[in-house]
This record gives C-alpha cells, structure tokens and sequence, in this order.
C-alpha cells in the first residue's frame, strides 16, 4: 500500500473502532507434565481465569461495537425453549440478573453459522434470512446447517483436537498414514453421525494396526505409549489420556506420581482423597496391551513404520520398578502387583481388561457429564464446569451435596446432569445435542446488554460471550469473503489424495508445512500442536500484524486475486458497494456512522479500486471479523 492508501486505511480502521490486545485466556490443564507440583497456585486459579478470560472477551467486543453504533435494540424477555431456558432464566432471576435481549437475525446467523459450521454466511444468504418472516426460520436454519458440509469439517477438527490427532508427537509418532487413518474415521463418524460412545469404544477398546482403516482408533492408544521407559509408564499415560479425554479427570496425571492428600487439597474435593494405588489400579487395566513395530525393511510397504495394537493373554501392574517418568512403584513389605479395580470399586468380568475399562468407561456418569460440559463450551465458549481437564466427580452431582467447605463445580449443576442425562437419551449423538443447546433462547440471547455487566455475571450466561474464531475459520472467512482461491488449486498435505481448499479440511495444525506464510498466519491464532501445546483464545500482537501485513491477507484484497471486491464495479453506487462489503466481511450491514465512514474513505481514495482495497483491509482488522459475537 502507498502512504496515502495506508492513512485512509488507518482513518477507516480508527473510525471502526479497531482492535486494542486481545485479552489472554488461560491454557487448560496440560496432560505433559504434573502442573500440580510445578505451580499448585495456578491450578487452582484455572476456572477463575477462564471466567476472567470470558469477561474480558465481552467487553473487548462490546465496546468495539458500541463505539461503532452496532448496539443490539431493546427487546422483551426471550421465552423458553426447552429445559436449558428454565436452567439459565431460572437463575438469573433468582440473583436479579436481566438477561440480554434475543440476538437480532444478522447477529445469530453469523453466530450459528460460525458456531455450527466454522463459516461466514455469504451476503445472499443474510439477505435470505432476513427476508424469510416464517417464525421458525431459526431453528430450519439451524437443521440446515447440520446437515452441511461446513459441519463436518468443523467438528472433525473439533474432535480431532479432543482426540490429539497428529503426525508428529514428542512420545510416539503416528506417521502420515496413521495420522490420515484416523483424521478419515473422525470425518466419516461425524459424517454419518456415529455415537460418541462407539467413537470412544473404538478409540480405547479396539486392536490392529495404526494405518489400517479397519481400526484406525488405535492412532489413540499408539500416541500413548511412553518412550524410554517401563512399560508401567505407558499403562499410566493410556489412563490418563483416556481419563481425561473421555472423563474430564485430568487429576489422574497428579494421582499416578503420589497420593492427592497435600497436593490436590484445595482443587479438587475427589482427588484430595484420592491415592496412588487407585490410580495404579485403574492403570492396571491397560496392563494387558502391547504394541509392537510392523516388523518390514520394505519402504515400499505400505505399512512401513506402523504399529499393532493387540492385547496379552495374561499380566499385571507390576510394583517392582524405581525408573521412568513417574516416582518409585516399589512398595516395601506391600503388594508386587495390582490387577485392575475401577474407580467406583469395579473389576473386569473378563480376561480383556481394555474392553472392560472401556464399557465401565462408558458406564460411568463422568462420561456424560464430561461430553456435555465439552460440547457446552464449544458452543457457549464457557464450560459449565471449569476447567473441562479437570472436572471433580464429588461436586458435580446435585442430588448429593459437596464435603463441608465446599461448593459445586458446575455455575449449574443440575443443568449439566439435565445436560448429560439428555445426551445419554439420544444416544451421544452429536447433531441432537447441538440441535438442543442452538435452539435455545440461552444461546441466543445477543453479545450486548443494558444492565451493568461484572464479572461475576460470566458464567451466568446472562449475555452471549463472544468467542474469537480459531486461525483455521480467520483463513477461510477470509477466502470466503474476496471469493480468492488458494494457489495451486488448494494446500498439498502429505498422503493427501486430493490438494486442500479450506483450512478447516487440514488434518492437523502442523498443516500445510510448505506453504509460505499460510502456517505463520494459522499459527499466530495460536491453533496448538495437539501435543505439547494446546489450541488456545489468547491474543498476540504477532496475530495482529498478521492481520495487518501477512500477504495472506494483503495478497486477497487485491481486486486482481478477489472476484468478490472486482464484481462491486456492477452495483448501482458507493452506498451499494459499502453494504455488500459490509455483509460479506462482518457479516451484516453497516450502521449509519460506519456507512458514513466508509463512503468518505473511497471518496479520498487514489481511484475507486484502491479505495475498495483499502476499505477492504481495514474491514478485516475490525473487532467483528474476528470474533462469533
């Protein structure tokens, strides 16, 4: 950009109500290393930054879109839905707190459609909502996109996270083929909309080979086997990725080092009394499992460098080791060995003992609860119970009240056993459970509010919260707004069989490796590694100068690369033009202090074409490109 372009790209950016730092969320418990020795304090402070973080996030956007005019009307009371209502409106009105009017049609549609399908909707499709009066338009829209595509490659993504699925990891490496294996089996089970449930048998239960498409869930177990140690290591770290992944019981990493009692005493009313040897115990149940190489020296193999996972006739937990990762396993004058007990006193019918920790796995009310809490904070970006690795089994329950000095977990404990009660009544089926949570008055109350907003109102819902995209849906909202196409046809991904269009289809965050600039610009969104580092909300000045000067964008908002911004020149004015910009960028229609900007940008441009470039690229740096609101 020329010094005159630029200062009418700063002029528009500055009347638009550009973007200050992001606030920084807080990292959720990692699963590599024992936080709760190393820091004790910032664990306990975890779900009290996740509040914070939730804050901050609405102020950011709500002064942004006040200072632009784009404050939602007054409205009346929402009405109730379904039993999330009367959780959410029940409370507020029994603490005096108002709830936000409904979400105007061009804030929920932005909102589901990100939410839903990790996209923007195109301004025909804004139009179209707009101009539909039936009255269940919303919940039709909601069905819609469902059953789309976007769906698919959003929420593969989403449990490709939840599963840590990658090639490369610093304990096991899955290989290309394993990684596509399985990122093919969580788009196919999501596709077809497979049961959580089996999705968890067969990640935790099953045998076979990591490139095998007959059982690609063993990817899981293969990234569980611990190097450079005894094999008690290993038993260890498949239970505490399994407990964690699929229980929310996070605390186990603590548990298998030492007793809880004197570490997990002020964070955790379950793990403060929890043992070693329950966790050992619990371990013992993958005691049994073995892996070994594809034994070929055949790099033409297709199975060269893979894995089988199969499982021992006969083996225990063996108590006779003082190396590896963890603390000594050696009692003196104590037991040699343990076999498997469950958590809740249960032991194995069978000589399986994977299988058998997989269905009390399944059994257990932390299953539900745990994927009910998930699935709410993927779409509320506020877990009912915080943090979602850590969830405390003895405040959860609301027939059964929390040990003296105590308080439930959950900000709505009898919402979220409703929650995991009626995830468990449709089977865990992802759509239906999404269908209820987006079809509540609760998820669609708008992001702008006319009482006083604190703190302490975050996790009463009583406002929309807003979430800021992930670097995959900033790439893509990108593409879809210039109408640009990605050079080549698409990003190559090793072992790929077709070139990728869309960030949200990569298979893992470490995608595309040898395109310039494209993974600088993902990662400045902080998109983790599904490993070491996970997928985060925080903010980052090198994300806003990516925003401001990575050729990802500066290279699309040119009119030569965009047939979006070169099929403006056919509208009928500059008003025209300003409101299809508008539409197609943030997703709405300017308000009139933001038209009245727009328009004497373009008019103090070099020519009609630099002014579109322009305006274009301050519409990207707005608050509103960057966040579901």
């Amino acid at each position: 950009m020329t010094s005159q372009t630029l200062s009418a790209s700063i002029l528009a950016v500055c009347l638009f109500a550009g973007i200050p730092g992001l606030p920084i969320r807080a990292q959720e418990l990692s699963a590599g290393n024992c936080s709760f020795r190393n820091d004790p304090s910032s664990v306990e402070l975890l779900a009290a930054r996740a509040r914070r973080g939730a804050y901050e996030q609405v102020l950011h956007v709500s002064r942004a879109r006040s200072a632009a005019g784009t404050g939602a009307e007054p409205a009346p009371l929402p009405s109730r839905n379904n039993f999330i209502d009367d959780h959410i409106f029940n409370r507020l009105q029994a603490e005096g707190v108002p709830a936000a009017a409904l979400s105007g049609d061009e804030e929920f549609l932005r909102r589901v459609t990100l939410d839903l399908t990790g996209r923007t909707p195109s301004p025909t499709a804004i139009r179209a909502f707009l101009a539909d009066g039936s009255p269940d338009k919303r919940a039709r829209m909601i069905d819609r996109l469902l059953e789309s595509e976007g769906f698919v490659e959003k929420w593969t993504m989403w449990l490709g996270d939840l599963l840590q699925n990658v090639r490369f990891a610093t304990n096991r490496s899955q290989q290309v083929q394993g990684r596509n294996a399985m990122h093919d089996w969580i788009r196919r089970s999501i596709a077809e909309g497979k049961s959580f449930r089996d999705i968890a048998w067969e990640t935790v239960a099953t045998t076979g080979n990591n490139y095998d498409s007959a059982a690609p869930g063993v990817n899981f177990m293969v990234r569980s086997f611990a190097p450079m140690g005894p094999a008690q290591d290993t038993y260890d770290m498949m239970l505490q990725r399994s407990a964690q992944t699929f229980l929310g019981l996070g605390h186990y990493d603590c548990l298998l080092c030492h007793d809880g009692r004197g570490h997990l005493d002020s964070v955790s009313a379950w793990g403060a009394y929890a043992t070693r040897a329950e966790a050992h115990k619990m371990a013992a149940f993958f005691s049994r499992t073995q892996m070994q190489g594809y034994r070929t020296a055949d790099q033409t193999d297709p199975y060269f460098n893979s894995y089988i996972i199969t499982n021992r006739a006969a083996g225990q937990y063996q108590l006779n080791v003082d190396f590896g990762n963890r603390p000594s396993r050696i009692l003196p004058n104590g037991p040699q060995s343990y076999t498997p007990v469950y958590r809740d006193g249960r032991t194995p019918a069978s000589g399986n003992w994977r299988e058998e920790f997989a269905r009390f796995m399944i059994e257990d009310p932390m299953f539900a609860r745990n994927y009910a809490n998930r699935i709410w904070k993927a779409m509320f970006n506020l877990a009912l119970a915080e943090p979602v690795d850590a969830l405390d089994p003895d405040r959860l329950d609301p027939a059964t009240p929390p040990p003296p000095g105590w308080d439930f977990q959950a900000s709505h404990p009898e919402l979220l056993e409703q929650l995991a009660l009626a995830v468990r009544e449709n089977d865990f089926n992802l759509r239906a459970t999404l269908r209820l949570i987006a079809n509540s008055s609760a998820y669609q109350l708008s992001s702008e509010y006319g009482g006083q907003w604190d703190i302490t109102k975050a996790e009463l819902f009583a406002r929309r919260i807003p979430r800021r995209l992930e670097g995959e849906e900033v790439h893509d909202a990108l593409l879809r707004a210039t109408g640009a196409a990605v050079p080549g046809g698409g990003y190559a991904v090793p072992g790929w069989p077709q070139r990728v269009q869309w960030a949200m289809q990569l298979p893992d965050p470490l995608e595309p490796r040898a395109v310039r600039g494209v993974a600088s610009f993902l990662n400045s969104f902080q998109r983790g590694n599904r490993d070491t580092v996970q997928r985060e909300q925080s903010g980052s000045i090198l994300m806003m100068l990516e925003l401001m000067n990575s050729p990802m964008v500066t290279d699309r908002i040119r009119l030569q690369a965009s047939p979006f911004l070169r099929s403006l020149g056919d509208l009928p004015g500059v008003d025209a033009a300003v409101e299809e910009m508008f539409l197609a960028f943030l997703s709405r229609r300017p308000a009139e202090a933001e038209r009245a900007a727009a328009i004497a940008s373009l008019s103090r441009a070099s020519s009609p074409g630099q002014g579109v470039e322009d305006l274009a690229w301050a519409l990207v740096n707005r608050v509103d490109f960057l966040f579901s609101y």
